[in-house]
Parts: C-alpha cells; structure tokens; sequence
C-alpha cells in the first residue's frame, strides 16, 4: 500500500464517521459535489477531524486551494514530510 493510499484509506473513515454514510466512492478526484451530504458545514467538520488525526493545521491558503480529496492527500503529505 502506497503512502497515498494509506491516507485516502484513512480520509473514507473519517468522511465515513463525519458525514454518517460510506454511499460513496472515494478517490483522488472526488469532489464535495460528488458526495451526498458534503457541504460548507460538513467541509470544515471535515477539515477539523483531518487536522486532528494528523497533528496538524491547513492555513487559509492550503484551505481555499483544496479541490478534489487528491488536493487534500497532497497537502497531508507536504506536511508530513
């Protein structure tokens, strides 16, 4: 398992607690318009429960340049190395 798939794995758990379902598929380029429930609210939820399972915190920058959840693995890794 790659170090991006080991993250994606952790980010469906997270997704899956947070959003209350797992009706989803979760990929490099899924987006909040692709999952049932992801909206601003549930976005920063999100954000939160990533930033605590990793000991980390996103700037407004890193925020608002997230896309696609393969945007969000990236951002993990940068900060992991």
């Amino acid at each position: 398992m790659t170090n991006d798939e080991k993250i994606l794995a952790e980010l469906k758990e997270i997704f899956i607690e947070t959003l209350g379902h797992d009706n989803f598929e979760l990929d490099g380029n899924t987006t909040a318009n692709d999952v049932d429930g992801w909206d601003s609210v549930t976005h920063m939820m999100l954000i939160n429960e990533v930033e605590k399972k990793y000991d980390m915190k996103f700037s407004l920058m890193d925020l608002m340049s997230l896309e696609k959840v393969a945007d969000l693995v990236k951002a993990i890794e940068q900060r992991q190395s």
